[in-house]
Order: C-alpha cells, then structure tokens, then sequence
C-alpha cells in the first residue's frame, strides 16, 4: 500500500505541467497598444530589479547559516542532510515567487486589454495568471518534499546509516529517521518567506501610503494617474509584494503542514502508512484545485456578488471532490478504525472556507461592516480609523472560535481521548485538508495583484470608460480576494503552528527519551510562564519594526514626489513626465535595509530564549507567539481590508464619491491600514512558524546548552 506514496511526485509534476499550460495561454494574449506595453515593461524592469537585489541580500543570509548548519552537523547535533536541505526549501520557496511574479507582471497589460472585449475575458486571463502563481506553489513544494523522502528512505534502507532502539523495528526506526530528519528541512522555505514577505510589504507599502498621501490627498489627482512619480512603484510593489510575498508565505504554510504531521504521525505509530497519508493528500488537492479553475467565469456586468460567486464556485469545487477522494483514502490506507481522521480532513477544508467567508463578510464592500465604517468618514480621518481599528478587533472572534472547534473535533475524532499522540496527528491532518486546495485557493489570491495592475494601466494608458469599469470591478474583487487569501494564510499559519509545535516536542522525545519523560510543562513552571510572555510579546514587536519600516520607507517616497511635483516643470498639466525610476530605487533600497532586524529576530530569540530558559521555555514562547500572532495578524489584516475597501465604496459613489471630505478622510484610513494589511499582518504569519522551525532545527544545542534544564 506504501506504492500510493508515488502519487505525491506525480501530483507535483501535473501542478507543475498545469502552470507551465496557464502560462503559455496567459501569454499568448496580446499586450494591448505600445503604451500598454511601455508601462507593463516599466513595471516589469522594477520588480526584476527588486527581486534581484532582494535574492543577491538573501543569499548572504542563507550562506552564513548554511556555514551554521555544516558547523552543527559536523558536531552531531544534525544530520548532515540538513544544511543542503535548507538550501533547497530556501531555493524553491523563492522561485516559486519569482516565476509567479515573472508571469503576474507579464499579464496586467493583458489582462487589461482583455477587459476591452468583456468583463470574463478579463477575469480568465487574471485568474490564469494568479494560477500560475497557485501551482507553482504547491508543486515545487511537494516535490521538493517527494525527492527528500523518496531519497532518505533510499538512504535509510541501510541499516548501518540507523541508530536502532532497543526493541525497536527496523522499518519504526527508518521511518523515525526520514521524519526528523525532514522536520528540520522547513527553515529554508521559512526563512526565504519571511525576507520576501517583509521586504516586498515594505516596499509595496512604502510606495502606496507615498503616491495616496502625495498623489491624492495633497495634489488631488486620481488613483493611478500618470503624473504620480510613485505610481509605477506602487504597481511593482503589488507583485513583489502581494504575489511573490504570499506566494512564499503560503509555500511555507504548505510544506510546513505536511512535514510536521509526517512527524506526527510517528510519534503515534502510524508508520509509514501514516506519513503516506499527507503527502497524498497533497496530490489529491492538486487535482481537485486543476478542476476547479475551469468552473471560474462570469457574464458580462456581473455584479461584485457575481464575480465572488464566480471564484467560490471554483474553491468550493475543489473542496467538495477532496472531502469525497479522502474518505477512501484514510479507509484503505489506515482501515475502517482510523476513520474519525477522515473527520479531521473535513474540519480542516470547512475551517479553511468559513475562516475566508468570515474574512470576506468583514472586509467586502458588499457588507454592512464595511459599508458602516465607510459612513464614518462623513466626521473626519479620526473616526474611519476609530472604527476601523475597532472592526478588526471584534472580528477576531470569529476566527478563533473556528480553529478551536476544529483543533477540539480533530483532536478527539482522530482518537486524541485514548491516545494523546493520535489526537495531534488529526490536528496536523485538519492543517493539511485546510492546504491541500492551495492550487487554487491562491490563484483567487494573486489574480488581485493582477487585476490592480491592470486597473493601473487601464488608467495610465487612457483606455475608455467602459474598459476602467470593467478593470474596476475585478480590482475591487481582487480587494476582496486578497483580504480572504490573508485571512485563509493566517488561519493555515495557526494551525500549521499548533502542528509544528507539537512536532518539536516529538523531536524533544526522540532525542533524549527520559528528559522528555520528566519535562515540567506545566504553566506554573516559572521557565513556561516567561516563555508564554515573551512570545506573546515577539508579534508585537515584529510589528512595530515593519510598521516602522513602512513609515520611514514611505517618508522618503513622500518626499520625492513633493520634489518631483515642484521641480520638473509641466509634471501637473501632464506636459512633462516623472522620474518613475527613482521612487522604485528608494523603495528597493529601504526594503532590503528594513528587513533585516525583523528577520535577526526571528531567527535569534528562540536561539537565546531555548539557551537560558531551556525546553520549556521554548515551548511556552512557542504556544505565546502562536495565540498573539494569530489574533494579532487578523487584527491587522481585518482592519487593513476593511479601510480599503470602504474606500473603495465611496469612490464607487457613496457618501459624497470621489473628492468629497469623507473620500479624503477615507484616503487616510487606508494608508494607515495599508502597512497593516500587506506588511505587519501576514508577515506575523511567517513569523510564528519560523520561531517553530528554528526552535526544532536547534533543538540538539538547546538541549545540550540550556542553562535550565
């Protein structure tokens, strides 16, 4: 039955052949006239100057713990597997953004000039490009997780590369090995996330809150227009940010979720069978997510509920066939008895899409959250942020209650009431159904950058009234989509993390069997306790540094468009044209100096907070991170979404419209949102994970060094 295994390389290269077909029909649509193309290839030129600078600062990062990681294996506290497979998840983590921000910047003139035929040849050819992005993802992951396994189980085959328990089997003690060995191969992909999800937030924002705060509340000229100096760097910022970004992000989730419940399944003594189960099911995703994409289309003057229904239609496809190919799956790989894990899966998928639901109904324009906060910009900037702070936190409830009620059902339905290792396995398998329709899930996410790009040139290119329309409805959907792709990334992130975390205790348990036996992690343990407050703190912090970023970032974008606007003669009656380069030049350069801090912390606190506080503390600053982060990020990115889109509503007509008081006040509620919803917010998601994935790589040192045992 193990055969079943194959299926996971083959689910990657179908992802892969899928993307590399969408990529082909995305790019044999016409790129419009020569304007179109000259400010495609504008953007284009600035987000591939932006990822190489980016990729050229990375690579010194990886090289030195690459050199940290060969150290550590040559003492024994790795195997020497892992610094090459650090290297790999870093390496695919970021190709996968690169090659979905290579065809996401080749298709907004696209997209745009296929919005002067019809709204759904738009919508075919954004989402095309968003599913390039999609299943890239999930098939470079799941092969780069397939050649590692297929690859150690070869290797371990030799009894003589084990160290084999007394009384354990020769298969108990492979299957142990491959797993904790591959449970510390997430660093990698966790660490190239959170360089591209904080540097493209930084400089995605820097360039948004500067072109709006120049562009439209001082000089009072549209959104996108020509004469804006940031405007081109506002539209790199979109790819390198919300494509490449989330697509890192989302790649680590992915990996991260399959690996850790591997790991789990170990520790319950599910065997290789177990282990199977994960990576099957990430195949199974893959193909259901394929089918999906062909249910996505609309008619012409589809309203935003049509085009939402249009994209539901097709994540809902894709869950509905995982719920019904996993059940024979968990029956015939594990047996009748295992089927609560079946359940599990369940509670993953319908946590995933009512955690989206919920996002959407906070942040869409087409609720009364949103459409109420819009009424408060009628009495000033003070009031939309008042309010819009104030959404954000009511609704995390929402989403906690879920991932609670599914961790609870997952945990007791897997046999978590007989057997506590068991109940952890369904929680890494809940985090698993959750991701395994990732393919699709994120190409409703990066088809947003897209359709905004396009919305951009639309503008630029002074295409007619009914061409911008159209590009108008797909940006305000693409709005929507992406605030439900965050929320979708933060819920995954929480239970990829509670996974993860139990995932570092089994390692714990493997490496020294009797400290484990006799580990205190009650929480009146003083060690637990500090751990429990400085991990709640670290989302806090790690905020406040990009937030910080983003100000500073953006102080210098504000500043050259004021000169821009005051220097270079006829730039306001459009007679002259701006400087593009020279805004994404500072946004390139303050990205890649800013994110620096935010990634030293995350990858030194749980070194120190394991060196001086031990295992326990570890694990309390684990568990205090997770619970913060989570709330934290739907906080942020809540609020984020939700001033942006009641933005987006006045401008649709309401409260005034455009240029009124309440469209300037909401101007304002949006740039203090923006860093909330593209920078500080998601990248916490990348954060609580890499805190787990560096606690379990150091966790031989930890153990070895602690100054509390």
């Amino acid at each position: 039955m193990n055969y079943i295994t194959y299926l996971a390389p083959v689910g990657a290269v179908i992802a892969l052949l899928f993307a590399f077909y969408l990529a082909k029909k995305v790019l044999r649509a016409d790129e419009g006239t020569e304007l179109m193309k000259k400010i495609s290839m504008s953007v284009r030129k600035g987000a591939n100057a932006y990822l190489k600078r980016q990729y050229t600062g990375v690579a010194g990062f990886f090289a030195v713990l690459f050199v940290v990681l060969i150290v550590m294996a040559a003492f024994g506290f790795l195997t020497w597997f892992v610094p090459f497979a650090f290297l790999t998840g870093g390496f695919f983590s970021g190709l996968s953004g690169f090659i979905g921000m290579k065809i996401a910047t080749a298709s907004n003139a696209r997209t745009a000039n296929a919005a002067q035929k019809s709204l759904n040849t738009g919508l075919r050819v954004a989402f095309s490009a968003g599913g390039v992005m999609g299943f890239v993802v999930v098939g470079l992951g799941l092969f780069d997780i397939s050649f590692w396994y297929f690859f150690l189980k070869w290797w371990f085959s030799n009894p003589d590369h084990l160290v084999i328990a007394a009384g354990q089997t020769l298969e108990a003690a492979q299957i142990q090995a491959i797993t904790s060995a591959m449970l510390t191969f997430g660093m990698g992909a966790s660490s190239m996330a959170l360089f591209a999800r904080v540097g493209g937030g930084i400089f995605t924002k820097a360039a948004d809150v500067g072109a709006d705060l120049v562009g439209k509340v001082e000089a009072g000229i549209p959104e996108d227009d020509p004469r804006n100096p940031a405007v081109i760097a506002d539209n790199v910022g979109d790819n390198v940010g919300d494509v490449a970004g989330m697509g890192a992000d989302l790649y680590e989730s992915y990996v991260g979720s399959i690996i850790s419940t591997g790991a789990l399944a170990v520790a319950a003594g599910m065997g290789f069978s177990g282990v199977t189960i994960p990576m099957v099911m990430a195949a199974i995703g893959i193909i259901a997510s394929i089918i999906g994409t062909f249910f996505v289309q609309t008619k012409e003057g589809a309203s935003q509920k049509n085009l939402l229904s249009a994209l539901r239609r097709g994540t809902w496809i894709s869950a509905a066939l995982v719920a019904v190919i996993a059940f024979p799956l968990i029956y015939f790989v594990l047996g009748s008895d295992k089927i609560g894990l079946y359940v599990a899966i369940i509670c993953g998928l319908l946590a995933g899409v009512l955690i989206g639901f919920f996002t959407e109904y906070y942040t869409s324009d087409t609720y009364k959250p949103t459409q109420k906060l819009s009424a408060t910009s009628e009495t000033g900037p003070a009031t939309i942020i008042i309010g819009g702070l104030s959404l954000g936190m009511r609704s995390t409830a929402i989403p906690v209650i879920i991932v609670g009620v599914a961790v609870l059902i997952s945990y007791f339905v897997s046999g978590g009431g007989d057997d506590f290792n068991m109940g952890l396995y369904g929680i890494g398998l809940s985090a698993v159904g959750m991701l395994s329709t990732l393919g699709i899930t994120l190409a409703t996410d990066a088809y947003g950058p897209v359709a905004d790009n396009a919305g951009g040139i639309a503008e630029m290119a002074g295409l007619g009234e009914e061409v911008r329309e159209r590009t108008d409805a797909l940006d305000s959907l693409g709005n929507t989509t992406a605030a439900t792709g965050k929320g979708f990334a933060i819920g995954s992130a929480a239970l990829t993390a509670l996974a993860l975390i139990a995932s570092y205790l089994a390692e714990i348990k493997v490496i020294d069997p009797e400290y484990f036996a006799n580990l205190n992690l009650n929480i009146t343990n003083p060690a637990v306790l500090i751990g429990l407050f400085i991990g709640g703190m670290l989302p806090f912090l790690f905020a406040a540094l990009t937030m910080e970023a983003v100000g500073r970032a953006a102080q210098g974008i504000v500043m050259e468009v004021r000169r821009q606007f005051r220097e270079i003669t006829g730039l306001m009656e459009g007679k002259a044209e701006p400087d593009y380069a020279s805004c994404v030049d500072i946004c390139t350069k303050s990205a890649q100096k800013e994110m620096i801090m935010p990634a030293i912390l995350a990858v030194v606190v749980p070194i120190v907070v394991g060196l001086i506080l031990g295992v326990a503390g570890v694990a309390g600053m684990l568990a205090g991170a997770t619970v913060s982060g989570f709330i934290l990020a739907v906080m942020m990115a809540n609020s984020g979404g939700a001033w942006d889109n009641a933005k987006k509503y006045i401008e649709a007509g309401k409260h005034g419209g455009k240029g009124s008081d309440a469209h300037k006040a909401a101007v304002v509620g949006d740039t203090v949102g923006d860093p909330f919803k593209d920078t500080s917010g998601p990248a916490i998601n990348i954060l609580i994970k890499l805190l787990s994935m560096v606690s379990i790589v150091f966790a031989n040192v930890i153990l070895a060094f602690s100054l509390i045992r």
